[in-house]
């Protein structure tokens, strides 16, 4: 089994700072996959260098996401899931496989059956670097789907940007920015980033993520309370009252991002801010379609141009407070 290869390009982003807006308009291209949530939030924690095979592939994106069946658990399910309330794991959210809480409901209207296809595909893939999985997965969502590209967009996907531009060196790179201060304020009221700054801020601190204890690991006191089976909505959103702490958070990103793209130097990169985009959306919706290879660019841009100013209300300091 071997999909066909597809142009692509990846948003990387510090995550509450409008990309999912983009990954919305995109999705209105005829020709184009718009993929949300998959490289950051569901592709497998598995070293980049280690050769697999599609059964453990699949095995991995089946599997349920810890951060997620957590804040499942605590009652703070985050926005951007979007398994249906009829769906086959409604009943059991903890249990739900990871590649069906938004990426699937993004792409079709039946996630569980789109689901069940892939179940009969991805594990006959061939033994190779996990990197190359991601590639032959994501080409063979757009061939599924028939498209012709796709742009894989993931809220936080800074965090991972040298990984990225390592593994996809032919991609085509937005990097969507945002002010920090208005950032950092929205990541505070957010369940996922609240949770990604307690993990960033326990590895700097304690030099141990909470949730990649071993069995039987010794923890500091402090951070047991921030253990998967421990940690409560009443702790996650008494941190989110300090918006210090996702102000760092967005340092810590943007500097991800940042290094990565000054060490890489992708080939083609778009540099665009959600401030332009609320100032003058036709304009810079233009260039992001023309960038992204739209054939139909500027009628794309007019066409979905009215989307952006619903979403973020016509007065520019509307959209920023």
């Amino acid at each position: 089994m071997d999909p066909a290869t597809h142009d692509h390009a990846i948003i990387i982003n510090t995550g509450r700072c409008g990309s999912t807006m983009l990954s919305e308009l995109i999705a209105e291209q005829s020709d184009t996959l718009s993929v949300q949530e998959f490289l950051m939030w569901v592709a497998p924690g598995i070293a980049t260098e280690k050769v697999l095979t599609g059964s453990a592939y699949w095995s991995a994106l089946s599997a349920p996401n810890a951060q997620l069946a957590t804040l499942f658990r605590i009652g703070l399910v985050p926005p951007e899931v979007r398994y249906p309330a009829h769906g086959r794991w409604a009943g059991n959210l903890t249990e739900l496989p990871q590649i069906l809480a938004t990426t699937l409901p993004k792409i079709s209207a039946d996630p569980d059956r789109l689901f069940d296809m892939l179940a009969g595909l991805v594990p006959a893939f061939p033994e190779q670097s996990l990197a190359r999985h991601h590639r032959m997965f994501l080409d063979l969502l757009t061939s599924l789907a028939g498209r012709r590209r796709w742009v894989e967009r993931s809220g936080g996907s800074s965090n991972i940007a040298p990984d990225l531009l390592r593994d996809f060196p032919d991609a085509r790179i937005v990097y969507l920015t945002r002010d920090w201060a208005d950032t950092a304020r929205s990541m505070s009221r957010h369940s996922c980033f609240q949770l990604m700054q307690l993990r960033v801020e326990s590895v700097g601190r304690y030099g141990l993520d909470p949730f990649e204890v071993a069995p039987g690991q010794r923890v500091p006191a402090e951070v047991e309370r921030y253990l998967p089976d421990r940690l409560t909505a009443e702790t996650l959103r008494e941190r989110g009252q300090d918006v210090r702490r996702y102000q760092g958070l967005c340092a810590f990103l943007a500097s991800q991002a940042e290094q990565a793209i000054a060490d890489a130097r992708p080939r083609r990169l778009l540099r665009i801010a959600y401030e332009d985009i609320v100032d003058d959306p036709p304009a810079q919706l233009e260039r992001l379609g023309r960038f992204l290879g739209f054939p139909d660019w500027q009628p794309w841009a007019h066409r979905v141009v009215g989307s952006v100013k619903a979403r973020l209300g016509t007065p520019a300091t509307a959209a920023r407070a």
